[in-house]
């Protein structure tokens, strides 16, 4: 394990394996209460320095148990016990497996009836008591299960009123949702906003943490691919981690909604090329005719949708081990050769493998690689629970340990 840092050296310098004063070159300044920390290009930690990450075990099988086999994993959580809830979109179910990877139970299944749930229900938040709570919007409620996965009810969603567009579940249980109003009529000079919320043990929706701007995907006409969309995590302490990933600059934000911290590092902006465009078409193309849209539809698909200039400066962020945090570069599909395009996936491929991690200041530390076709799906303590899909795009439920000396 790496010293702990003093008070004094907090600014100056950062911990490092083997030498306490290794000098950060970034500068931190004070803007009226705000900290602002500007990172340098280069990271602290110093080459074979870094933290890497160990498989711990591997849940799924290509053939045999069908417990084991995953269609579509959505989401995975991990309850007080440690044992691992993993969705499955196309199964319509819930499977719990043990701390070790042993198969325990099913929860749910497909259907509208009590306990069942809907096409598309993914997301897995466990609440204190080890309750379990799955968002469903075809059903158009919030199922709660108790911690043996018998049903508990559920909670009304009313999407005639907001569109739930994300859900989180931090370290300590803490539940959040981005919550989109509908919009009636057209009001004119009134920038939309989304409310990030908090939602209780009980399903229902709680305070308000955070306003914050809507995206650009979906306004206007079509669909418009890598406009600036807003991003955010929460940390154990729930303070709202918010940027919009035009550009690498991360807001820390306390529970009454003040700014408190802006991380920042440069990046150079990645021009989207043809052979980008082409490759993001042939991933539609093979997503749309899986989903059934006729051939002769593709040509006015492609009409509507639209393309920025430029790609993100991050496809997403997530706090980890120690206070970290986790920010994921994007990943061209324009580089990838002929083989890896035909298997892209934008959901699972669109960021980098090589994840960049800041200390609990902001203070930038340098490069944790993850496993090559490997997604997280949520970060507890020194562990990272994510799906990994093998050549043929089986999928795979990977636990990875942090190595932290």
């Amino acid at each position: 394990m790496r010293p702990a840092c003093t008070a004094a050296t907090l600014l100056l310098a950062a911990c490092s394996a083997g030498d306490p004063a290794i000098q950060w070159t970034g500068t931190v300044t004070d803007s009226a209460g705000v900290m602002i920390v500007q990172n340098p290009e280069k990271g602290i930690w110093r080459e074979s320095e870094g933290w890497t990450l160990e498989e711990e075990i591997r849940i799924g099988s290509f053939g045999g148990d069908p417990l084991y086999q995953f269609g579509q994993v959505g989401t995975v959580a991990v309850d007080s016990k440690g044992e691992i809830f993993v969705s499955d979109i196309q199964a319509q179910d819930v499977r719990v497996y043990s701390a070790n990877g042993t198969y325990l139970r099913t929860v749910g299944g497909p259907g509208s009836g009590p306990g069942e749930l809907g096409h598309a229900a993914s997301v897995l938040l466990i609440a204190p008591g080890d309750t379990l709570l799955v968002p469903d919007p075809r059903n158009r409620r919030i199922n709660r299960f108790d911690p043996e996965g018998a049903s508990l009810g559920s909670v009304p969603l009313h999407p005639e009123r907001e569109r739930l567009l994300r859900y989180n579940l931090n370290a300590v249980g803490a539940m959040t949702a981005q919550a989109r109003p509908v919009q009636t009529g057209d009001p004119q000079g009134v920038a939309p906003m989304d409310a990030i919320l908090v939602i209780e043990s009980s399903g229902a929706f709680g305070d308000t943490l955070l306003k914050v701007p809507t995206g650009g995907l979906f306004r206007g006409e079509g669909i418009h691919y890598f406009t600036p969309e807003p991003w955010w995590d929460i940390s154990d302490s729930l303070t709202v981690l918010y940027g919009v990933n035009s550009e690498h600059r991360i807001g820390f934000f306390d529970r009454r909604g003040t700014l408190k911290r802006i991380v920042s590092k440069p990046t150079a902006p990645t021009p989207i090329t043809d052979r980008d465009i082409r490759a993001f078409f042939a991933y539609l193309d093979r997503a749309w005719l899986d989903a059934g849209v006729p051939p002769s539809r593709l040509p006015a698909n492609h009409a509507r949708v639209h393309f920025a200039e430029v790609f993100p400066a991050f496809a997403r962020f997530d706090t980890g081990y120690q206070g970290t945090l986790w920010v994921q570069p994007v990943r061209s599909p324009g580089g990838m050769s002929d083989e890896e395009i035909e298997r892209y996936n934008f959901t699972e491929d669109f960021g980098s493998t090589a994840w960049e991690v800041f200390d609990r200041e902001g203070r930038y530390l340098g490069i944790v690689d993850m496993p090559a076709r490997f997604q997280p799906r949520m970060f507890l303590e020194n562990k990272i629970y994510g799906v990994w899909r093998d050549e043929l795009d089986v999928q795979y439920v990977l636990r990875l340990r942090i190595v932290d000396d």
